[in-house]
């Protein structure tokens, strides 16, 4: 059996098939360092403070409600100030709703406008969305 010496004794189709390995592992590498994966998860109430904290900091809700898929929350504080997560990225991003939001129920989920262009809207399945929508159309009253 004769021993290989040198990359020309190797079969193109072995060469291609390392190149090909090496660019996947290198755009996973890449990704990996980047923080890229897949789309974060609200996994209970605990989680949803976590992300709460870090988008708007001090935030400090007394109802919340998880969409059931885990794709975002709403929550309100003492102040009945709401706020918003959704995903953006491998991390959640909040607003604090502004009374020129809006929100509706589309059945078992709740359709949010923040009136933000660069945030965009948000359709969460939520337990209760009438709830929430009377807790969005009061922002800003009384």
């Amino acid at each position: 059996m004769p021993i290989l010496t040198s990359a020309m004794d190797l079969p193109p189709a072995l060469i291609q098939f390392l190149g090909s390995l090496a660019a996947i592992l290198a755009l996973a590498g890449l990704a990996y360092w980047l923080k890229l994966g897949p789309e974060p998860r609200l996994a209970d109430e605990n989680a949803a403070r976590r992300a709460a904290d870090e988008a708007a900091s001090g935030f400090e809700p007394v109802a919340i409600s998880i969409d059931r898929d885990g794709r975002g929350a709403l929550l309100r504080d003492a102040e009945d100030r709401v706020l918003l997560l959704r995903p953006h990225g491998s991390h959640f991003a909040g607003r604090v709703l502004t009374k020129a939001a809006s929100a509706r129920p589309d059945g078992e989920a709740l359709v949010i406008e923040t009136a933000e262009r660069r945030y965009g809207g948000v359709r969460l399945v939520l337990a209760d969305p009438k709830a929430w929508v009377q807790a969005i159309e009061g922002i800003g009253g009384s």
